[in-house]
């Protein structure tokens, strides 16, 4: 059963969502038969890279806000993120157009790498502070990875998949997703932010046994806190 996961490297509750959508699966007695899908989604388009700029920095910039509003904000998604056992370091966290990440990430589904990558770009964008649009980072990460170099540096050098990209968003557009992360089960329940483990769980229940008996429903949709092009809440 496919489970596809429409997601951008930027936003923190799409790392806290996959960690509580994770901890839901290891309790799932057929995980092995869930196949997971990431979907590109950005945030803001229009986000121009700058290495000299934090996220704090960059939030207080676009709200309108004082940068001790924007560090208490960003403290709070902290909190939040340590009860799944992340580490956030929004402070040396790298400003970055996210596009390049994500045709990184369609390369890595041809291998089979797709969850594996996109666990280190979010790793590399809210703990590490490394540039996730700079393509010596993505190099590595796809190296690390075993993805092989030479296929990497051509993707990262052209606008090959490019075209994915913009399809998953203007699927994502379709189905009315309006922030992430958004998880949609067998094209049948979508599951909107990072919910709780225990919401996922009943979700993939529920969906692997209406898939395990043919029954197809429409869409029906649980939200929680995500991201949004006007922020996270």
């Amino acid at each position: 059963m496919n489970v596809e996961i429409w997601s951008d490297v930027m936003c923190p509750f799409c790392y806290i969502g996959k960690r509580k959508f994770e901890n839901a699966l290891a309790k799932f007695p057929h995980k092995d038969k869930i196949n997971i899908i990431w979907k590109s989604f950005q945030l803001d388009p229009t986000t121009v890279t700058d290495p000299s700029l934090n996220t704090i920095d960059n939030l207080a910039e676009k709200k309108g806000w004082s940068k001790q509003q924007a560090q208490e904000t960003t403290a709070q998604v902290t909190n939040i993120a340590k009860q799944v056992g992340l580490d956030f370091h929004f402070e040396k966290a790298v400003v970055a157009n996210s596009f390049n990440a994500h045709r990184l990430s369609h390369l890595a589904k041809k291998y089979g790498k797709q969850n594996d990558l996109e666990e280190k770009l979010f790793l590399a964008y809210f703990t590490e502070g490394k540039n996730t649009a700079d393509h010596p980072t993505l190099l590595q990460i796809g190296k690390d990875l075993g993805i092989p170099e030479q296929e990497i540096t051509a993707v990262l050098n052209s606008n090959t998949y490019a075209n994915d990209v913009e399809q998953d968003i203007t699927e994502a557009q379709q189905i009315g997703v309006r922030g992430v992360p958004f998880f949609v089960l067998d094209r049948k329940y979508a599951v909107s932010g990072a919910q709780e483990s225990e919401t996922f769980l009943g979700a993939l229940t529920k969906a692997y046994e209406e898939h395990a008996n043919g029954i197809i429903e429409p869409i029906a949709n649980n939200s929680s806190c995500g991201c949004g092009p006007e922020g996270c809440n």
